[in-house]
């Protein structure tokens, strides 16, 4: 176990390390954190999800109407939201330039990750039309496009698509990442090891990095999954401008730390997140959760209430009723619950099956959403929601079968 002295050794190592890269090809590759799935905000209050709505009942929209998207007011006052206006006037200017497209859905990315509030994607992805309007092949429009795929849950989409841009594009690492990230969700793990093998060859990096260390956790070597998140972390020199790729590789190496039983060496690493992100919701789940394991349900439902109006998870919900159940709030778990179940179904019918599951209630309905996803996603995970949920269902062979 490391513990506070761990997370010592492991900056250290890291400062050590710096412009060092790593060299030795990589056996094994998967994807990273899917931190960005199944987290959309609700309709009735973010701008973001109204813009998801609009595209959602109106799939075939015109160029004005994507134009319009591209151009909407990002409605915030934060260091992304001055990029944003700034990319959609160089756009306006120049409409014909696919570059300032590209850049704008950038923007809208990065807002998207830094708010965690994924109909924001749907910009970015109408500035990818934009752009691609403007230049049909550029890869730079292209891989953006892939990454909003990724984010719709159109997997097979996203991997078709990037399956083209290696084809003519073999030195793209991002193509390589979103064709490993797509592989990975349709179950192909061969496929995901040897593109995302192929995105390390061609830029060892933050990206390329957490893949690696993703994969070695999920294959149980906990220490050479340390070493790869230390490099990813070696590779994100901290940026005031856009901090939040830092912060998420910290969260993703405190969770390895918390998986193991450390809450210590956790805590050290989220105490590195907050002083570049203050109150990154990713973090405050993450402190909710030792906070659990310690009993401290006052704390976990005050941790989780500010992560879930910063961000409104259904995973975040289900442990907010469970934190609140802890501190004696039977009326505030019941409201969080109702929240997850609330919005499971239209954001993320994954975790509400397993929450039916895990409760052992609604069987039936945590069995139709298992079943839904199933057709779309072939990974772990949702492979394993599937089999508890026949379980419950009391379809034991067929849950013997799916877990083995």
């Amino acid at each position: 176990m490391i513990c506070f002295g761990g997370w010592q050794l492991l900056l250290a190592l890291t400062l050590a390390h710096r412009d060092i890269y790593m060299t030795k090809t990589l056996t094994a590759l998967l994807v990273s954190l899917l931190l960005c799935f199944g987290c959309h905000r609700d309709a009735e209050t973010r701008q973001g999800d109204r813009s998801n709505s609009m595209a959602a009942k109106s799939p075939n929209l015109d160029g004005e109407q994507r134009r319009r998207l591209a151009l909407l007011d990002p409605g915030g006052d934060a260091r992304v939201d001055g990029l944003i206006k700034g990319h959609q006037k160089s756009a306006q200017r120049q409409p014909d330039k696919f570059e300032f497209w590209v850049v704008l859905g950038r923007a809208w990315v990065r807002k998207a990750r830094e708010t965690t509030d994924p109909g924001y994607f749907v910009n970015a992805d109408a500035a990818a039309d934009m752009a691609l309007a403007a230049e049909p092949d550029s890869p730079m429009a292209l891989d953006l496009k892939g990454l909003v795929l990724m984010n719709n849950h159109k997997f097979a989409e996203a991997r078709a698509l990037a399956e083209k841009i290696v084809k003519k594009r073999p030195d793209d690492p991002m193509a390589y990442g979103t064709f490993s990230d797509a592989l990975l969700e349709m179950g192909d793990y061969l496929g995901a090891v040897a593109a995302a093998q192929k995105m390390v060859d061609l830029k060892p990096n933050l990206p390329s990095y957490s893949r690696a260390s993703y994969l070695r956790w999920l294959s149980g070597d906990a220490a050479t999954a340390k070493e790869y998140i230390r490099l990813a972390i070696d590779s994100s020199a901290p940026d005031r401008r856009d901090p939040e790729p830092r912060a998420w590789v910290l969260v993703q190496a405190a969770q390895y730390f918390w998986h193991e039983g450390d809450a210590e060496g956790a805590e050290a690493g989220l105490l590195l997140v907050f002083q570049i992100f203050p109150d990154y919701p990713q973090a405050l789940v993450l402190q909710a959760r030792i906070a659990l394991g310690r009993g401290q349900g006052k704390l976990a439902a005050e941790l989780l209430d500010k992560a879930y109006r910063a961000n409104p998870l259904v995973e975040t919900a289900w442990l907010l009723g469970d934190a609140r159940t802890l501190a004696g709030d039977e009326k505030g778990a019941l409201a969080a619950y109702a929240l997850c179940e609330k919005q499971g179904p239209r954001t993320d019918p994954r975790t509400l099956a397993l929450y039916y599951a895990t409760k052992d209630k609604n069987h039936d309905q945590a069995l139709r959403l298992a079943q839904e996803e199933r057709k779309v996603r072939g990974d772990t995970y949702t492979r394993d929601v599937y089999a508890f949920a026949l379980y419950r269902a009391g379809k034991i062979a067929e849950a013997k079968k799916e877990i083995d």
